[in-house]
């Protein structure tokens, strides 16, 4: 059953949500549409922060957890500019998973983030989404970009660097002594620093 805050409230608020909404840029690619988190993404938010797969983001949660989470990150919109989108099919609409720029209490660089659920891993969407996330943070002028991966996360590590962040271990120094001690810190190359 969807509990009350996790449904769109009728009327006015309704309408102001879809204003604000459209507010937020969509991206496009080849196979995958980006666009602002909607309530209706709560249980694909849920499928991947609920379970063991959200075990290399302090995972699992509770599904009220999660959605404060979500809140954040649709938030991040409004308060910064910045944010995460909902990563659908292009065909269909199937919500795949979602990406984002985005800036959490610890860190300390603008944040490439991603996770998908299972179904859409190993077909190349993440790599596919997260270009177009990446090239619209470098054209909103931001000063750096990095991903925060757990070390043990290989296939988020390999999500980085296909997408041509290198190991930055000079900011991986700077976590010592944190509770985010041994984060891989993954450091997206500026455009204009590639030849």
């Amino acid at each position: 059953m969807t509990a009350l805050h996790e449904v769109v409230i009728p009327g006015a608020p309704a309408a102001l949500a879809e204003r604000l909404s459209a507010l937020v840029p969509s991206l496009g690619t080849e196979r995958t549409r980006l666009r602002a988190i909607r309530l209706s993404d709560v249980d694909a938010w849920a499928e991947i922060l609920c379970t063991d797969r959200s075990r290399w983001m302090d995972g699992p949660m509770s599904r009220d957890d999660a959605f404060v989470e979500l809140a954040a990150s649709a938030g991040g919109w409004l308060l910064r500019g910045i944010g995460f989108w909902t990563v659908e099919a292009r065909d269909g609409g199937e919500v795949l998973g979602f990406a984002g720029v985005n800036m959490e209490p610890s860190d300390r660089e603008p944040e490439l983030g991603y996770f998908f659920r299972e179904a859409a891993e190993g077909r190349g969407y993440a790599l596919e989404s997260c270009t177009a996330a990446r090239d619209w943070a470098w054209s909103q002028g931001l000063p750096s970009l990095v991903s925060y991966v757990d070390p043990e996360n290989r296939r988020s590590a390999a999500l980085a660097e296909r997408l041509g962040a290198r190991r930055d271990q000079e900011a991986e120094a700077a976590y010592r002594g944190t509770p985010d001690e041994g984060v891989a810190v993954y450091r997206h190359p500026r455009p204009e620093t590639l030849g």
